[in-house]
């Protein structure tokens, strides 16, 4: 008995202060793509890490939609804004997306930011309080670029089931139409629009930007597909992306180039092309010009350059078809890259100019 007491007199003192003394442990989520779950002692040592992917709950729900719209409701457009800070050509959709009160019930907006980033909190008017919750960093030459746009497309699709054609919008974009033209011309089309190029300039390098074998076996050389970031999704396609694990497995990898990594290109392009080319368009409806690079970005077009003029010109450009199509005569819908200082000039010639 005075064996096991004193055997509970210094045992159990010594367990308390092994308790108290013992390294804590901080937990915390890599910014970066693909994320990781580390787990460090007070020393900074790692002791584990762990793959950690916070969209898959959003992802999976989004993946159980209708992929039909219902058939007694007006179909809507959903315009996607995937941006960093705020919205610096909100004015110019405003006008867009005001010219008749009857448009508010034929489209949603959805906005994702860079939640570190400042911004103007619930932006305004049609944009107030259309920030997706989920909104995290998104980086260049990163495949969070990829993830940004899914979260996108499944807060659109879990919001409204009238939702039937997706845009993908940068913070540099513009309408070149009003908003029935852009209606009409997306609800009236059965198929995507999105780039779908092969053997572009450069196209084994940016498909082995990960590692000569990274993609392999599921994206082989002669299927990898580049395209335009921006495109036009219907609502069987926009479920395609959010449900699919097997194509974004490869696409969601650390590049060791990159030069010669933009999977954002990338990833769209190559999951239509091998799952429903013949559902897709292959050309975008934003146009861009890429005769002036700079640093990997194509032209900007100053305040100086916007008029009357560049909107006309613009509109009569007709899409580059990565099939080859010379059939078609698609309209460019939207066009980017415009300065944040050519709002002015923007506004002052969206009624007489762009919205007629």
């Amino acid at each position: 008995m005075l064996a096991l007491y004193f055997i509970l007199l210094v045992c159990v003192p010594l367990a308390v202060l092994m308790t108290i003394t013992a390294p804590r442990l901080a937990i915390t989520v890599a910014v970066t793509q693909p994320a990781f779950l580390v787990i460090q002692n007070s020393n900074n040592t790692v002791i584990t890490s762990q793959p950690l992917d916070h969209d898959d709950s959003l992802l999976r729900q989004a993946s159980k939609v209708d992929p039909n719209p219902p058939p007694k409701l007006p179909k809507k457009l959903a315009f996607m804004f995937l941006t960093t800070t705020s919205l610096p050509l909100a004015p110019v959709w405003e006008l867009f997306f005001n010219q008749t009160s009857h448009h508010k019930s034929l489209y949603n907006v959805y906005v994702h930011v860079d939640p570190t980033q400042k911004h103007e909190p619930g932006l305004f008017g049609t944009f107030h309080n259309r920030i997706i919750p989920s909104s995290k960093p998104a980086y260049r030459h990163t495949p969070t670029l990829i993830s940004a746009a899914r979260r996108l497309l499944a807060h659109a699709l879990l919001d409204d089931p009238s939702n039937y054609m997706f845009i993908l919008l940068s913070p540099s974009c513009i309408p070149l139409h009003n908003f029935n033209f852009t209606y009409k011309t997306l609800v009236s089309s059965t198929k995507s629009f999105i780039e779908i190029l092969k053997n572009e300039p450069g196209w084994y390098d940016r498909w082995a930007a990960r590692g000569p074998y990274a993609m392999l076996p599921e994206v082989p050389p002669e299927e990898f597909r580049i395209g335009s970031q921006f495109w036009t999704l219907t609502r069987a396609h926009a479920k395609m992306v959010v449900s699919d694990v097997e194509i974004w497995s490869k696409f969601n990898k650390p590049c060791v180039r990159k030069d010669t990594c933009y999977p954002e290109e990338h990833y769209f392009p190559t999951l239509l092309h091998k799952r429903d080319p013949q559902g897709c368009v292959s050309a975008t409806l934003t146009h861009v010009d890429w005769s002036v690079s700079d640093h990997g970005h194509p032209r900007t077009y100053k305040p100086s350059e916007v008029g009357a003029e560049l909107i006309q010109k613009l509109r009569s450009a007709r899409p580059r078809y990565g099939d080859g199509d010379r059939t078609r005569q698609d309209p460019f819908l939207f066009a980017r890259k415009f300065s944040p200082a050519g709002i002015s000039p923007l506004v002052n010639i969206a009624r007489n100019v762009i919205l007629i």
